[in-house]
């Protein structure tokens, strides 16, 4: 096995693959299906409906498959390093600039990047909506999700609206989810028990850890692991569950989080390697680099842990109806949360005026119907914000 071909391809697909989670599907589809034949276009589709079954973000996880089935575990990490590792590296730079910079001084360029987070959301709650949602009982769910997240707005509401949302899709959702027919086995069951207790240790074990240990450096592992456990969606989707870890608390202001998710969507790759900006700028020990790749280690660890563990025994939980039934509920909380987001906090702390909504009308009209990427609206908006 090519160890190096591995990282190889997937560097290159870090340094080229804009446009978001979906996108980033169909350049590995391309690449990894149709260029270089490392599985069948049944197997990929396959791996693809298991990562959308779990939390995290879905392409970082298609891909960590792809790697596990070419090299194992081993495969498995390059894949993502060599993923991730682009995107991290600016957004931690980014990071440690915006740490030197006077915020009075550049609070217009700042602005600039929330406004244009407002376009970015709202393209990406209309396109998870319209596939999503496509009838009035999942609408229904997605706002009722979106109402009580807005009324009580904490981290645990959020998962609790997940729960209720993947019951409700068990009993009264019933639709068509079918799966690719062709199974994919990889890894042996023992290994994959392992890696699921792993990860549920993780969850559970580290809040305990928090409250026994006073420092800062596993408050930070637990808050990003947790992030990157309960969500579900991945992308855009992160954005409610981390702001309301680091915000509050006072480790990043609103507006360092909104001007970082900004440039979050200017860069290719995963949109969770945000979190490697938000430790990088974080008040809280440790923090610069140090800090940005404990961020990043801790909110992809889940991702991991999961995509490693369940594949063994995806071929019998992809068959049992409950499950796929609440997947139909459980993306329609999605939309709902984010539905949520759109409003607090990107557009409460964005749109202060005329301008700065016009602005983001243009912004998600380039986005959404001239199709124009989001690292050329973020640099058009940044433009217009010094002119």
């Amino acid at each position: 096995m090519n160890y190096l071909e591995i990282f190889l391809t997937s560097l290159r697909l870090g340094l080229t693959s804009f446009g978001g989670p979906i996108a980033h599907l169909g350049y590995f589809r391309e690449e990894f299906v149709i260029k270089k034949k490392w599985m069948t276009e049944e197997n990929y589709a396959d791996l693809v409906a298991l990562c959308q079954f779990l939390p995290g973000p879905a392409s970082s996880q298609v891909g960590m498959g792809v790697g596990l089935s070419r090299g194992g575990i081993f495969g498995a990490i390059l894949a993502w390093v060599g993923f991730t590792l682009p995107s991290s590296i600016v957004l931690i730079l980014f990071g440690l600039g915006v740490t030197q910079l006077d915020m009075s001084e550049h609070n217009h360029w700042l602005h600039a990047l929330k406004v244009v987070a407002v376009a970015v959301v709202a393209q990406a709650v209309l396109g998870m909506g319209k596939k999503l949602c496509p009838d009035k009982e999942r609408i229904t769910l997605a706002v009722l999700s979106a109402l009580v997240v807005l009324l009580i707005p904490t981290a645990w509401v959020q998962v609790l609206v997940m729960l209720v949302a993947g019951i409700v899709g068990v009993f009264f959702l019933k639709g068509e989810s079918s799966l690719p027919g062709d199974s994919m086995h990889r890894g042996s069951r023992t290994w994959g028990t392992v890696f699921l207790i792993a990860f549920v240790g993780f969850l559970f074990g580290l809040p305990i850890l928090r409250e026994v240990f006073s420092g800062q450096t596993i408050q930070i592992i637990d808050s990003f692991y947790r992030s990157g456990s309960l969500v579900f969606g991945g992308g855009h989707v992160v954005l409610p569950l981390l702001q309301s870890e680091v915000v509050p608390v006072g480790w990043v202001s609103n507006d360092l989080f909104l001007a970082g998710y900004g440039v979050a969507n200017a860069v290719p790759g995963p949109l969770f390697t945000f979190s490697a900006y938000l430790g990088t700028v974080s008040s809280a020990e440790p923090n610069g680099w140090l800090g940005g790749m404990l961020a990043l280690v801790a909110i992809f660890l889940p991702s991991f842990l999961l995509i490693i563990g369940i594949l063994p025994f995806w071929e019998n939980l992809r068959s049992i109806p409950s499950v796929r039934y609440a997947m139909l509920g459980l993306n329609a909380g999605v939309v709902g949360i984010l539905l949520a987001a759109l409003y607090n906090p990107v557009w409460t702390s964005a749109i202060l005026s005329p301008r700065d909504f016009a602005t983001a009308a243009v912004g998600f009209v380039l986005l959404e119907y001239w199709k124009l990427p989001s690292w050329a609206v973020v640099g058009l908006t940044l433009v217009v914000s010094f002119v």
